[in-house]
């Protein structure tokens, strides 16, 4: 009996979301980076808040996969795009929030999510995988904000103090914590 009783619990871990349950995964993951946006700091020497959403966008792409990540954070732009408040609530909200200081991090988090979760999908599902996905998604996060802030300062030593040298620190920690977390729930990558 306790044969039949593994066997079940297995073949149920192992069968494949329905679309409902993914849709759910979805919406969920994008309310998740919602929230992680009100949690935020502002910093009197750069118009670029310190929020948790980088955390957030980290662990949905690194928990969801490449395909869900990507869906769950272009969901939260069109979110915001249309007025919602899930943007952090220090900025202006809206379209308006995409096209200032922060909108090059902001436009980059579904390919963010999608590259973390691509990376950790073509392998075991260990830390050290996570990390490296965690930390080469931020490499990517970072160029598209930096990108942007160039766009509007037109100035690289600007750029680097408005949306580099401040954060370094707390994205280390950030990715760590997304790391040690999504190595556990691998199962929702089913």
């Amino acid at each position: 009996m306790a044969k039949t009783a593994v066997v079940s619990l297995d073949s149920v871990a192992n069968k494949p979301l329905s679309f409902a349950a993914q849709t759910a995964l979805v919406v969920s993951a994008s309310l998740f980076v919602a929230v992680c946006a009100r949690i935020s700091f502002p910093l009197p020497f750069t118009p670029v808040p310190l929020t948790l959403q980088n955390f957030g966008v980290l662990l949905v792409g690194l928990a969801l996969g490449s395909r869900r990540g990507f869906l769950a954070l272009a969901l939260y732009l069109l979110e915001g795009a249309v007025g919602m408040p899930v943007f952090n609530p220090l900025g202006p909200g809206g379209v308006a929030q995409l096209l200032g200081p922060t909108g090059g991090f902001l436009l980059a988090y579904p390919f963010v999510a999608f590259l973390a979760g691509w990376i950790y999908e073509r392998g075991e599902g260990t830390f050290l995988r996570a990390l490296f996905a965690g930390i080469t998604a931020e490499i990517l996060l970072f160029a598209g904000g930096l990108s942007w802030l160039y766009l509007l300062t037109h100035s690289i030593s600007l750029t680097v103090v408005y949306g580099l040298y401040w954060f370094v620190f707390a994205e280390v920690i950030k990715i760590m914590f997304a790391a040690a977390i999504s190595t556990r729930t691998r199962f929702l990558r089913g």
